[in-house]
């Protein structure tokens, strides 16, 4: 009977340390970057997403073919619930019919079965055109997807393993390119980023209803990906001003004060695309292109990007380290234990993986080959006490 038990109690534990620990890359192979513009390519293989799990180092991964999901827009349109049974990826563009050298917005989002082996798309979602970032409840009731062609949110209730269109709200003009969402801890406030227009957008969400502010939150530059903090202090961003090699800033949103306000810019290389914090809220990762991404004969053109760590420090963050990663860095994220950074390299089609020691970050040299350019990317949150 006791070894039964012992057997029992080290199952459950290691359940718990697996638990929370998986990351999603999403692999596209119809747009390609790595010439300084977007480029359609013909007859491309499917899209891809690759589950990388970091219970282990290096981690496991699995690639599953055959899922839409694109470069063009925030590299945040990945979501996953808290209880890691579900994953939502949104397919935000599609070749334009009758054009092999064009795409166009789509509206389809992918409900992805993560329980199943291999993980398998169940169902799929209508939202608004070109869902782009998108973020879940800690709850895991529901979900908002930032529609960028549209100028409006989705709200999704998830409900076990069923997702359906509760409401769209409409927050700005298509051509302001609504570009990304995020969501506080308490679930009753999203902050979005209004890329072209140049501010964040402030919503309600109470009871499964959403519902646009009149607030309007100052940024620097053309905000992209948002982000918010896990213990519900900060929402951060980061703009991209007229480009290489004028310096680029995060914005940092003080939630906490009242009124909620932009309290400080800290400043980074030029052409940041995404960012992310980690899950003890202490350090903020950021990706730049640092001119990586424009064409080779372009006089600021650079054969590498940078990530930028920044630690906090009082109500605000300090930039302490700028490492090189590949071309045209896109997607960023902390493993879910937060003792590693993941960055995508569109141009080499691989992730780098970095190591966090305290305050100090550095690269562990490993790198992990994706099938196709790699443009979005997600983790799973840490579970959390209530």
């Amino acid at each position: 009977m006791k070894k039964k038990a012992f057997i029992t109690a080290t199952l459950m534990l290691t359940a718990a340390l697996c638990h929370g620990q998986l990351v999603i890359s999403g692999n596209e192979n119809k747009i390609d970057l790595s010439a300084g513009s977007a480029q359609v390519i013909a007859d491309a293989e499917p899209d891809s997403i690759s589950i990388l799990d970091f219970s282990q180092f290096p981690p496991s991964v699995q690639h599953i073919h055959g899922i839409r999901n694109s470069v063009i827009g925030p590299p945040s349109n990945i979501a996953i619930t808290p209880d890691e049974t579900l994953a939502l990826i949104a397919s935000s563009l599609v070749a334009a019919p009758g054009d092999p050298t064009g795409y166009a917005p789509d509206t389809l989002i992918h409900v992805l079965d993560l329980t199943q082996d291999p993980p398998a798309v169940i169902g799929e979602v209508q939202a608004g055109r070109q869902p782009s970032g998108m973020s879940i409840t800690r709850d895991g009731r529901f979900a908002l997807v930032a529609n960028r062609a549209s100028g409006t949110i989705s709200l999704l209730g998830i409900e076990g393993k069923a997702v359906k269109l509760l409401q769209t709200a409409d927050v700005c003009e298509p051509e302001d390119s609504l570009s990304d969402v995020a969501i506080t801890p308490d679930g009753h406030t999203a902050v979005a980023s209004v890329c072209e227009a140049g501010y964040l957008a402030v919503l309600e969400l109470d009871n499964g209803r959403l519902a646009a502010t009149e607030r309007k939150l100052s940024t620097y530059g053309k905000p992209y990906r948002v982000a918010i903090s896990p213990d519900g202090d900060f929402a951060i961003t980061a703009g991209s001003g007229q480009g290489t090699p004028d310096v680029d800033a995060v914005t940092v949103v003080d939630l906490k004060s009242d009124p909620i306000h932009t309290a400080d810019y800290v400043a980074v290389p030029p052409g940041p695309e995404s960012l992310e914090i980690s899950p003890c809220g202490k350090l903020i990762a950021v990706v730049l292109m640092n001119g990586s991404n424009v064409p080779i004969d372009h006089p600021m053109r650079t054969e590498q990007g940078v990530l930028a760590i920044l630690v906090r420090r009082g109500r605000t963050f300090v930039k302490t380290q700028e490492l090189p990663v590949g071309r045209i860095p896109e997607g960023v994220a902390f493993s879910p234990d937060g003792k590693h950074i993941i960055v995508q390299c569109h141009a080499e089609r691989r992730l780098w993986l970095f190591e966090v020691r305290g305050e100090d970050v550095r690269d562990t040299g490993e790198r992990l080959s994706v099938p196709g350019f790699p443009s979005s990317l997600r983790a799973a949150e840490k579970p959390r006490k209530p």
